[in-house]
């Protein structure tokens, strides 16, 4: 694993963005772990943030690509930093796209996005914070799709879950592969947090032990992908 993966999954813990325990998803599923970017709140996290997701973008898919486009609400920041990011780190000039929830009907940058206008030709990498089950490009995709000619090459999330999308079957990353033509990966994966965690301290505690593993293990043997 790279080393880069590894800070990643100790900041996140750092952060209190990835904690384990019992909580209830969106979906229902009671899952041993949870992730919340929106604990990302710091000018300094912020900053470590963008570097993380600009070095995984590097290293997926290069620097062929001119728009980095972060959805509403959480994606906003995102593709903020990981553009400041990617200037710094690898003097690219990326621009940056974010939709609004709802349309502006005033003023000279009224429309339905933030940041930059999408171009004919453009090609875009998609960042979000987490995708469970995928519903997020459905309608994201058609946005970005209907406001010009442009090539999505693929979505950069933080962290896969590794557990069945929308169909019950295939992850939701390689569902949206299959659905939009697309790559979607992330930073680190389920299985690259246990790897590097298990019974190994992190600030100053273990946060997966014996008994979180087992919780892991037990929920993915219910709802993770094959």
């Amino acid at each position: 694993m790279e080393q880069y993966k590894k800070e990643f999954i100790e900041f996140m813990v750092e952060s209190d963005v990835l904690k384990f325990g019992e909580f209830t998803l969106k979906s229902g599923r009671k899952s041993p772990f949870f992730m919340n970017a929106g604990a990302y709140v710091t000018g300094s996290q912020l900053m470590k943030l963008g570097e993380y997701y600009a070095k995984a973008i590097h290293d997926n898919y290069g620097d062929d690509f001119d728009v980095l486009f972060g959805p509403a609400y959480k994606g906003i920041p995102i593709a903020v930093v990981t553009a400041i990011a990617y200037s710094q780190l690898y003097g690219k000039e990326i621009r940056y796209c974010s939709d609004r929830k709802e349309e502006k009907d005033h003023g000279a940058d009224k429309g339905s996005f933030l940041g930059s206008k999408l171009k004919d030709g453009d090609r875009v990498v998609m960042i979000e914070d987490v995708t469970t089950s995928g519903k997020s490009m459905e309608e994201t995709v058609p946005k970005v799709k209907g406001a010009a000619d442009v090539e999505i090459i693929g979505l950069m999330v933080s962290l896969n879950r590794m557990e069945v999308g929308l169909g019950g079957e295939k992850s939701a990353l390689d569902e949206i592969k299959e659905t939009y033509g697309f790559d979607a990966r992330a930073i680190v994966s389920m299985a690259d947090v246990v790897e590097h965690l298990h019974n190994r301290e992190c600030q100053g505690r273990v946060v997966i032990d014996d008994k979180i593993k087992t919780a892991i293990d037990e929920y993915y043997a219910q709802y993770g992908c094959k």
